[in-house]
């Protein structure tokens, strides 16, 4: 079973590490130019998710959440990472403003928290994904 179909099932994961492994998978898998909107409460692991799927771009310096500084931009192998943290929006004419297109260079993989705050803005065919938390403190990932 390939990881796309095992997100579709869904995936739980006991640590933060497997989040991370699994997001690297997930990037390995990623067609060239894809956004990856993360839905999820406070502290689910979006951006530990985000890590993961630094790691398998090739990434290799340090991925935080970009809260204050609304997105950053992360060089990898073959391809851009970039990580838009869309919380503090709080409309679609804030992320026209930020020019965020200029970054969005063939390849890339667009990953933004908290999507629903820029839903008409993310492309047609935006793959999303649900974070939660289950009981015994693990986590679940599934594509949707």
């Amino acid at each position: 079973m390939t990881i796309i179909e095992q997100l579709r099932q869904g995936v739980t994961t006991a640590t933060a590490e497997e989040t991370r492994a699994l997001a690297t998978a997930l990037a390995e898998a990623l067609p060239a130019e894809v956004t990856l909107a993360l839905h999820g409460d406070m502290g689910v692991g979006k951006t530990t998710f985000v890590q993961g799927l630094a790691h398998g771009l090739g990434v290799t310096g340090r991925v935080n959440s970009p809260t204050f500084a609304i997105f950053s931009v992360h060089q990898g192998r073959a391809r851009s990472l970039i990580h838009l943290d869309a919380y503090r929006l709080e409309n679609e004419q804030q992320i026209e403003a930020l020019l965020l297109e200029d970054f969005l260079i063939s390849p890339y993989c667009l990953a933004v928290e908290w999507p629903e705050k820029i839903t008409a803005w993310l492309p047609v065919n935006t793959w999303h994904l649900v974070l939660s938390i289950e009981a015994g403190d693990r986590h679940r990932v599934w594509l949707r």
